[in-house]
């Protein structure tokens, strides 16, 4: 599911740069974006492809947050019998963010400097970004760049939430939270300012974050459940039908991100073996190439600006798989942080 995920978010972000390429409703719900789409559906061309990636890759982003939410029941609920204290769970999980974010800040503030379209970073703005509180600042459309490292933020939000709301909590909390974030986003003016500022934070994330924990906590009891490949591969082709009807109405739009996961799910089930091995070493990439591959659009976006798109995507992946690489090569490098405390005795020692 990692490597689907982070393949569609690499092929968004590149198709959705291009002028002439239908533009996603992602934050905010917009009217205009889903005549585009409709009307290229209606009038497929060679572009069809890239229209499609534009308008529907950024659904990686709830398959990573219920994998997150999964990820945290599996490790802290499950592996350590052990409970966390807040201070040490909130201070290894951000190091461990920022050791990724500061290796990919530092190449791409570089490789931007020097390729046009420069960006007016300013200090304030890079200290929030670095500190990972900058989506809750006015205005995320403009002052975070490259646009994709909110996640970051978004990541350390949810760290939060489930370490003082739900962990080690029964069911009840989580739908609870999936409901109230629900409405907050119901209530606002579809196109509005306040929906996109909700949707760049946890508010906007809750529902597969939220299923994602869940999952987690109930794996067992799917556990000997046996489905055939091609029930999950009709699963998976039903989630993309639903996935495009709901994109039209902005109720059912809330709701996408669930049938997203559920597809998710279904087509790595239905997928054969040789191919799950496949993405199985994309998704061993897919922190790394998430961090890279703004550095590789900087560089390979001009080729599409100038009418060669899949040329210009060709190159764009061959970039970010290297630099992807080389990026987990730097990271590897850094100190890594730990979970556990240091004990009495090596504390001594050490002094």
């Amino acid at each position: 599911m990692r490597g689907l995920a982070i393949m569609a978010i690499v092929l968004h972000n590149y198709c959705h740069f291009v002028g002439r390429i239908v533009k996603e409703n992602e934050y905010q719900f917009l009217s205009h974006n889903n005549d585009l789409l409709w009307d290229r559906l209606m009038h497929p061309d060679e572009l069809l492809p890239a229209h499609l990636l534009s308008y529907f890759g950024h659904y990686g982003v709830p398959v990573f947050l219920f994998l997150s939410g999964y990820g945290l029941v599996a490790k802290y609920e499950k592996q350590l019998a052990q409970p966390v204290g807040v201070l040490r769970f909130t201070r290894y999980n951000y190091l461990k963010l920022l050791r990724m974010l500061v290796v990919g800040l530092t190449l791409f503030i570089m490789v931007d400097a020097v390729t046009p379209g420069r960006f007016s970073f300013h200090w304030y703005n890079i200290v929030a970004q670095l500190l990972m509180f900058i989506n809750v600042l006015p205005n995320p459309d403009g002052i975070i760049w490259p646009g994709i490292y909110w996640f970051f933020g978004l990541m350390m939000q949810f760290y939060l939430v489930y370490r003082l709301l739900l962990y080690r909590r029964g069911t009840a909390p989580v739908l609870v939270l999936v409901a109230l974030c629900w409405l907050l986003q119901v209530v606002c003016t579809p196109d509005g300012e306040t929906l996109n500022r909700l949707r760049y934070n946890c508010i906007g994330g809750m529902l597969p974050f939220g299923v994602g924990i869940l999952a987690g906590r109930w794996q067992h009891r799917c556990a000997g459940m046996q489905v055939s490949r091609w029930l999950w591969a009709l699963g998976a082709l039903l989630s993309a039908v639903l996935v495009t009807a709901m994109s039209f109405n902005f109720h059912t739009w809330l709701w996408v991100p669930l049938v997203v996961v559920a597809g998710s799910v279904a087509m790595v089930k239905a997928l054969p073996l040789q191919a799950l091995h496949g993405l199985a070493m994309v998704g061993s990439l897919s922190a790394a190439m998430f961090v890279a591959h703004p550095i590789a659009r900087k560089l390979f976006i001009t080729v599409a600006w100038k009418g060669d798109i899949y040329d210009g995507l060709a190159l764009y992946l061959l970039a970010t798989v290297g630099l992807a690489w080389a990026v987990r090569q730097v990271i590897s490098r850094l100190p890594a942080p730990h979970l556990d405390e240091p004990s009495a005795s090596s504390t001594s020692q050490s002094s």
